[in-house]
């Protein structure tokens, strides 16, 4: 279940920081807010596939939903690597082989509602770090991954037989294909299920034994709903800001200091493979802290450290970026006002032209985010979103307690899908017509509300069994 999770964590990042290069390279015509679609397609498809995986696990052999599941994204992963191919519409079929890698990781659902019922109340801020862990190791490694094959270059290598370009872009992809193949041959070799109650009794398997357990659950007390719906509208608050620090870092850093496309895919990919470690380290650190402050304590620092992050972002002081002119030598770029005009270049240059597009009105009076504050920032925001991402899955499973939790989990997966698919269309138009001031301070604001209503529904967040005094 570990590794099912780091593969899906690895189908999301390794090509998270190349996607809008990839993009420009098949389409040309594409632009910003396609751009935040195509990003946001893959959470879309895990909206969608989260519950109805969840509901499946419910009633059969978790071995189902997770085979099938894995097999789409490794038939979606091949997809992305031949968009290329077709003579039009490239970019309809990147935004489809994005939604199929979502719904195939769709899968989340079924790993975290087996943890949670495989394990004691004592056991899950361990197990689920544990599972968090594997999932950021897969963001550390996935953009490490594209870093590396960065080396291959935009051309790389052309299999004509096949149609099949092994280049900087599809070389990540081809690779997430294979290590899911890998997956599906260790589900049918190792994988076995078990369920205990909170208290860490064997009470048997749920998809072997419905009868028993339907019954035992006929007497069992309600489930707190508004703790329920307060660790979703966490929990989506928590994803939707990660998500928009995800797709924004590429476009900015290219805006602030003028980087060219591959040495933001780079650099990126660098920063982000570092958050990553800085995240396993977190969740070391959690599991040993929990037990000593509780989850509550833990996700109102871990909101409160996001905030911070995301406050330091705020543009100051008199020093502007570097404009890019070349889209003013293009109509049509500069009647677009979007993120295109990065790498769309005019006929009299040889080069890509880099710095803040003068389309973008913003960048004529919006003092640079200095690289130390955007570093910064992300180390503050690698600190509070691994704490809020374990402690919002693992006060979740506890607060739904014996009950099964594929639907429940599936819910809270489609609540972080829904972020995450919402996260990039709001970024890609904020920061386009806005500006960075503007973004960074409506996402402080957003945060903020956050911490307030966490502070609100501090006391019912509590486990199943503590609110009716089993344990």
């Amino acid at each position: 279940m570990y590794l099912t999770m780091f593969l899906s964590s690895v189908g999301f990042s390794i090509v998270v920081t190349s996607i809008w290069p990839y993009l420009q390279k098949i389409d040309p015509g594409a632009n910003a807010s396609f751009l935040g679609w195509v990003i946001a397609s893959y959470s879309l498809g895990q909206m969608i596939a989260s519950p109805l995986f969840g509901l499946w696990s419910n009633h059969r052999p978790r071995r189902e939903p997770l085979v099938v599941s894995i097999s789409i994204l490794v038939a979606a992963s091949c997809l992305y690597a031949y968009v290329h191919v077709p003579a039009s519409h490239n970019k309809y079929y990147m935004l489809a082989a994005r939604a199929l890698v979502g719904f195939g990781s769709g899968n989340v659902a079924v790993v975290r509602s087996y943890v949670a019922g495989a394990t004691s109340i004592s056991e899950r801020t361990s197990a689920m770090a544990n599972i968090s862990a594997f999932q950021a190791l897969g963001f550390i490694l996935g953009p490490a991954f594209q870093a590396a094959f960065t080396l291959i270059g935009e051309k790389g290598v052309t299999f004509t037989a096949i149609d099949l370009q092994l280049n900087m872009y599809t070389t990540p992809s081809l690779m997430g294909a294979f290590l899911g193949i890998v997956n599906i041959v260790l589900i049918f070799v190792i994988f076995r299920e078990h369920r205990v109650d909170d208290l860490g009794r064997d009470i048997g398997n749920i998809n072997y034994e419905p009868e028993a357990l339907d019954s035992q659950s006929q007497n069992e007390e309600a489930v707190d709903q508004v703790a329920v719906v307060s660790s979703n509208v966490l929990f989506f608050v928590t994803l939707f800001v990660f998500a928009i620090f995800e797709t924004i870092a590429t476009p900015l850093t290219m805006d602030m200091y003028a980087w060219s496309r591959t040495r933001a895919v780079f650099y990126n990919g660098v920063i982000l493979a570092a958050i990553g470690v800085e995240s396993v380290f977190v969740f070391i650190t959690v599991k040993i802290l929990s037990k000593k402050t509780g989850e509550r304590v833990l996700l109102l620092g871990g909101l409160a450290t996001i905030w911070a992050g995301f406050f330091i972002l705020l543009p100051w002081g008199n020093q502007y970026p570097k404009i890019q002119w070349a889209d003013i030598e293009n109509t049509t770029i500069h009647n677009s006002s979007s993120w295109s005009s990065h790498f769309m270049t005019s006929s009299n240059h040889t080069t890509e032209p880099t710095g803040c597009p003068a389309a973008q009105s913003w960048c004529f009076y919006t003092p640079v985010i200095h690289l130390a504050q955007y570093l910064t920032s992300d180390i503050l925001i690698g600190l509070g979103y691994p704490v809020c991402n374990v402690m919002s899955y693992t006060l979740y499973s506890k607060i739904i307690g014996p009950k099964p939790q594929g639907v429940y989990m599936g819910w809270l997966t489609a609540a972080g899908s829904a972020a995450r698919t919402l996260g990039p269309v709001f970024v890609s138009e904020s920061y386009t017509h806005l500006g960075p001031r503007w973004t960074f301070g409506l996402i402080c604001g957003i945060v903020a509300i956050s911490l307030v209503h966490l502070a609100a529904v501090y006391k019912r967040l509590i486990p199943f069994s503590v609110r009716y005094r089993k344990i």
